[in-house]
């Protein structure tokens, strides 16, 4: 049994390969494995720590426990890391060098798993794209858009360039959505109206109170837009959509008129 654990299948010089290492390679697989499933266990069983958190935390310790695996297994089968490293320097820096960016979305993931300024299932809005954080990896983040299309962006373009996060410190955001009525028509009954629409529509939170505004006289209407606050916000525009369709229909019940643009034409004769 003996001879079996200790023969050799593969030597070159001082690195040799043997049946014992290969066994320890695959229990310490098995070790790792186990390791990562207890962490990921306790991690996500702590209450105090919302989920993004969780999910962040857990993939920094899966990194880290990655990278020790890997210098430990290579040490198993009688690597000298140190000899590896300073004989392929010179190849590092130029591999380095044509790398840059590839290193730059490497070090912006592990500042978005650090500090959490984006974190998963955050909605954000990026160049104008509104979407929400599906997974951040070590190199890149998925995100899924509005028209449920996936998009994976380096982690780079999160850190360097200016982004809105909608749920970075609350869940629920403020929205406007803006009608213009005839001149002709009672103020005090359009806002009574506007604020019934508001009031009767799904997923519009109760606190802080919706409220109406009348913010101009403009060319051909009266101006009003309603402000309210909400929590979904990624699906925010059919929200929307049915509290325009609200006020269209109570408009419609109360003879509120929204004029199309007029304009005024003098000819001289």
């Amino acid at each position: 049994m003996k001879k079996i654990i200790d023969y050799t299948l593969f030597q070159d010089g001082d690195f040799n390969i043997k049946v014992i290492s290969i066994l320890k390679l695959v229990v310490f697989l098995i070790v790792v494995t186990l390791l990562l499933k207890i962490i990921r266990k306790a991690i996500y069983r702590v209450d105090k720590i919302d989920v993004a958190k969780k999910y962040s935390i857990y993939s920094l310790a899966r990194y880290l426990i990655i990278v020790i695996s890997i210098i430990s297994g290579l040490q198993m089968f009688g690597f000298n890391l140190s000899v590896l490293v300073a004989g392929s320097a010179a190849l590092l820096v130029g591999i380095g060098l044509g790398l840059q960016n590839l290193f730059s979305d490497f070090v912006s993931g592990i500042i978005l798993l650090v500090d959490s300024s984006v974190k998963v299932n955050d909605v954000i809005e990026l160049n104008g794209l509104v979407c929400k954080v599906q997974e951040i990896n070590l190199r890149t983040t998925t995100v899924l858009t509005r028209d449920d299309k996936y998009i994976i962006l380096p982690n780079s373009d999160l850190t360097k360039n200016q982004l809105i996060n909608w749920t970075h410190s609350d869940l629920a955001s403020r929205f406007e959505v803006t009608v213009g009525v005839d001149y002709s028509s009672d103020i005090h009954q359009v806002i009574e109206v506007l604020k019934r629409a508001v009031d009767g529509q799904n997923s519009v939170l109760k606190e802080p109170n919706p409220f109406i505004r009348f913010t101009d006289f403009g060319d051909s209407s009266l101006n009003f837009s309603v402000i309210f606050w909400s929590e979904e916000l990624f699906r925010i525009e059919n929200i929307k959509s049915e509290l325009r369709i609200k006020i269209f229909e109570l408009f419609k019940e109360n003879s509120i008129t929204i004029p199309f643009p007029q304009r005024v034409v003098h000819v001289n004769n």
